[in-house]
């Protein structure tokens, strides 16, 4: 009796150390989804893709307009600032056509894989007590509110989430958000990981989604000093 219970006591142990390494891997993914998304973003804001339109020869002579938008997946939120593209081309030039086709044929790719890497949805959820879920709960709403006003004044945004970031770093980078350090401590240990990389995530989000603002701006000025010159070079 004592060795069958032994069996099934080690085949137990066996099993444990399976299931823990069945949640590692599915946090590992969770991980590489929101990378993917991150890196596919990143390729639709580039300069690459912004110069690919350079080579229409009225782009000069236009700033494209941008849509900010915010991509929001199983609590994690992307602020996305993408180029608008027009669905018709009023320039007759071949190359403008041409140039305007392997854009958006970039861009719908882009859009493919971003449909394909959320229909992966895994999630590993930690198993608290009350009070715990009740803390993740509450730290979940503060950064959610957080969030909704990217849109409004994403300056402001970004000054409250590194106050919370903060908060939830061993060597915090500025002032901490005392409150929600309360708040975070009384999660789980893994939930307090959760927070604090879904903090990393947004404030990545907003620092590249400030680096696009600045490249269309440093864009538009370009092309308006190749119009001077030009307009200079004719009149003289």
């Amino acid at each position: 009796m004592a060795d069958r219970s032994g069996r099934l006591l080690e085949s137990l142990d066996q099993l444990e150390l399976w299931v823990e390494a069945l949640q590692e891997a599915a946090t590992a993914i969770e991980q590489e989804k929101e990378v993917l998304l991150e890196m596919i973003h990143s390729i639709q804001n580039s300069q690459d893709m912004r110069q690919i339109s350079d080579g229409c020869p009225s782009s000069s002579s236009q700033h494209t307009p941008y849509l900010c938008c915010l991509l929001t997946l199983h609590g994690i939120s992307v602020l996305v600032m993408k180029a608008e593209i027009p669905s018709l081309c009023r320039c007759t030039h071949l190359r403008c056509q041409l140039v305007s086709q392997e854009r958006e044929e970039l861009n719908l790719t882009a859009d493919r894989l971003i449909g394909q890497t959320l229909t992966v949805e895994v999630s590993v959820e930690t198993v608290g007590n009350p009070q715990q879920e009740e803390s993740l709960n509450h730290a979940t709403r503060i950064i959610d509110d957080v969030v909704s006003k990217f849109l409004d004044d994403l300056g402001s945004a970004k000054c409250h989430l590194m106050s919370l970031y903060s908060a939830c770093s061993e060597v915090p980078p500025g002032p901490v958000d005392q409150k929600f350090q309360s708040i975070v401590i009384g999660c789980a240990l893994e939930d307090q990981k959760k927070i604090k990389r879904r903090l990393e995530t947004l404030l990545r989000n907003i620092e590249n989604s400030n680096k696009t603002i600045k490249l269309l701006e440093h864009s538009k000025g370009a092309s308006s000093k190749v119009l001077r010159a030009n307009a200079e070079s004719r009149l003289n």
